[in-house]
């Protein structure tokens, strides 16, 4: 176990499965005391593989620690409970990973208002409300790091009509309007902290990430047009933004691939033991 992340304390939104978990176990093997959260602890009907249990047995199994916390981030009451409990049983959150999503598929009109108050709660409102209660505790302690999980869909539609065949059929319109938001309140939100040494940064895959969401929805890494990366990319991407000063990587809109190109630094297994691929 590596130790750029000793001492500190993070919470990991959406973490019982794909992008979230693998961020969690990545820190957790450099060190960091994990604080993982979702809607359940466990497995039930019609939900999707993975739990937060799954995950905190593997980060324990490898010699890490941390903890497991149901919450239902739609609920401005579950976000202020959950926050109160961390401070109560583990202290001040060093780092924070808005990971959490919810991302609805369908043209504009088919959207109802209960399923566009769902997407803006979970995609906007609840990393700006976790900011807003952990902020205080890291301007006391003199440090902190936010990360924001964003999506290319968060950019515009590029080029002149016809447009190309995403961005025409329209689904990932709401999704991305959340996430472009999530961009804007990123790159304030640095420049607001830069004086309280808090980092704050914002992390989108270069390419697709197969997750247990993105297979539910029929794709795999064999499906026509998909061109993947492994989940360790966004695990390593995500530690070098929560492990950067307040000078170095700060403010960004970063690419997972793009990011470990510059840095010139390999995506390490969750683990932190083998390299998995290098750029």
């Amino acid at each position: 176990m590596a130790d750029s992340c000793k001492g500190k304390v993070a919470l990991v939104t959406g973490a019982s499965r794909g992008i979230g978990a693998a961020i969690a176990e990545r820190f957790a093997a450099e060190g960091a005391y994990v604080i993982i959260t979702a809607r359940s602890l466990d497995s039930g009907p019609g939900h999707l593989d993975g739990t937060l249990n799954e995950v905190l047995a593997a980060i324990r199994a490898r010699g890490g620690d941390g903890i497991a916390i149901q919450a239902d981030l739609t609920s401005a009451e579950s976000r202020a409970a959950m926050v109160e409990r961390i401070g109560r049983e583990v202290g001040a959150v060093d780092i924070l990973v808005n990971n959490a999503a919810a991302a609805f598929y369908m043209p504009f009109t088919a959207f109802s208002a209960s399923r566009l108050r769902v997407a803006n709660e979970i995609n906007f409102e609840a990393p700006w409300d976790l900011c807003q209660r952990l902020v205080p505790g890291m301007r006391a302690r003199g440090r902190g790091w936010i990360l924001n999980l964003t999506s290319y869909a968060g950019e515009m539609p590029q080029g002149a009509p016809p447009f190309d065949a995403f961005h025409q059929s329209g689904g990932a319109l709401l999704y991305g309007a959340t996430k472009a938001a999530l961009n804007r309140f990123t790159a304030g939100l640095a420049a607001e902290l830069y004086a309280d040494n808090i980092v704050v940064n914002a992390l989108a895959p270069l390419q697709m990430v197969i997750t247990p969401g993105v297979k539910a929805m029929g794709i795999d890494k064999s499906s026509p047009g998909v061109v993947v990366e492994p989940v360790e990319a966004m695990a390593e991407a995500a530690l070098a933004l929560c492990t950067s000063g307040v000078d170095g990587l700060n403010g960004r809109i970063a690419r997972s691939l793009l990011l470990l190109q510059e840095l010139k630094r390999p995506a390490l297994s969750l683990d932190g033991r083998d390299v998995v691929e290098r750029y």
